[in-house]
């Protein structure tokens, strides 16, 4: 099938997620710090009409991420979605009306760059599609354990960086083990239709991770400056649901001294990132 499809539909769900984040962060500013880490946290965002048009766009991309997974590699897919971020300040710019300043354009050219050259040195390959559940476990438990732990860290801290940071990262796991499983249930709706999909426990937990996802996500843009949690979301996200990929799906990526590039990549998206999270205090995003 080729890594065009995969591609498009990902880069599909990436332009809807950076939508959604645009619209998410400026729904969740209008709500008083200190009524995060509450359930009326939601009920007072879903009074925002801003705020349910950027959960339809969360919607529209979870199918294309689907569409994605169910067609390539998570390796390939995921880490697509670092462009998330010069596409949320792309989209916020124009919808506002206000121009990215000049600065943030190399930083938009690195993370692009960066990503190519990640992809291209590693060249993920392979698609299994099924995972026995004596090798989900430890994984689960893993994610689940390390997702618990940042949580707390962050409830633990006033609002500010720290908060961001540690609810970016709980955030990041949530969202790379969704994949994951998504990707476990489009094989299950492939082959065994609606029933098969209904039937799996990885539908339903990746329903869970999903919610658990958009709640830590909801808190962490609420709870901390976009500096401190977007690298934490967009790096984490990318890096961790590659390790899934290798260690679950047991899909390949090239080692030996094609780790070099690999690395040199990753740290000019890493700078990229971090420019662009900065860059973001002066745009309706922030």
């Amino acid at each position: 099938m080729g890594v065009v499809l995969p591609v498009l539909f990902a880069l599909f769900a990436a332009v809807s997620n950076a939508l959604a984040t645009v619209l998410q962060r400026r729904a969740a500013l209008t709500v008083p710090q200190h009524r995060g880490f509450r359930p009326s946290l939601v009920l007072d965002l879903l009074r925002r009409p801003v705020w349910v048009v950027g959960m339809l766009a969360v919607v529209v991309a979870g199918a294309g991420q689907a569409a994605a997974l169910a067609t390539g590699p998570l390796s390939l897919v995921q880490p697509l979605f670092v462009l998330e971020l010069p596409l949320a300040l792309l989209i916020a710019s124009l919808v506002w009306h206000r121009p990215l300043p000049g600065a943030v354009w190399p930083a938009v050219a690195g993370v692009v760059v960066g990503l190519g050259v990640v992809l291209v040195a590693a060249a993920p390959t392979g698609n299994r599609t099924h995972v026995p559940l004596d090798r989900w476990i430890p994984a689960l438990v893993a994610c689940g354990a390390a997702v618990i732990a940042l949580a707390a860290a962050g409830l633990r801290r006033p609002p500010g960086r720290a908060r961001a940071a540690c609810l970016g990262a709980a955030t990041a796991i949530c969202y790379a083990l969704t994949a994951g499983l998504m990707k476990s249930s489009m094989h299950l709706l492939g082959t065994g239709g609606l029933v098969g999909f209904l039937s799996g426990w990885q539908t339903y937990a990746f329903a869970a991770s999903g919610i658990c996802a958009l709640l830590l996500l909801e808190h962490a843009m609420q709870g901390g400056p976009l500096v401190a949690s977007q690298p934490a979301l967009t790096l984490g996200d990318a890096g961790l649901s590659l390790l899934l990929g290798v260690l679950l799906y047991e899909e390949h990526v090239r080692a030996g001294w094609w780790l070099v590039p690999q690395l040199l990549g990753v740290a000019v998206i890493a700078a990229g990132v971090l420019a662009l999270s900065r860059s973001s205090r002066d745009l309706p995003v922030h």
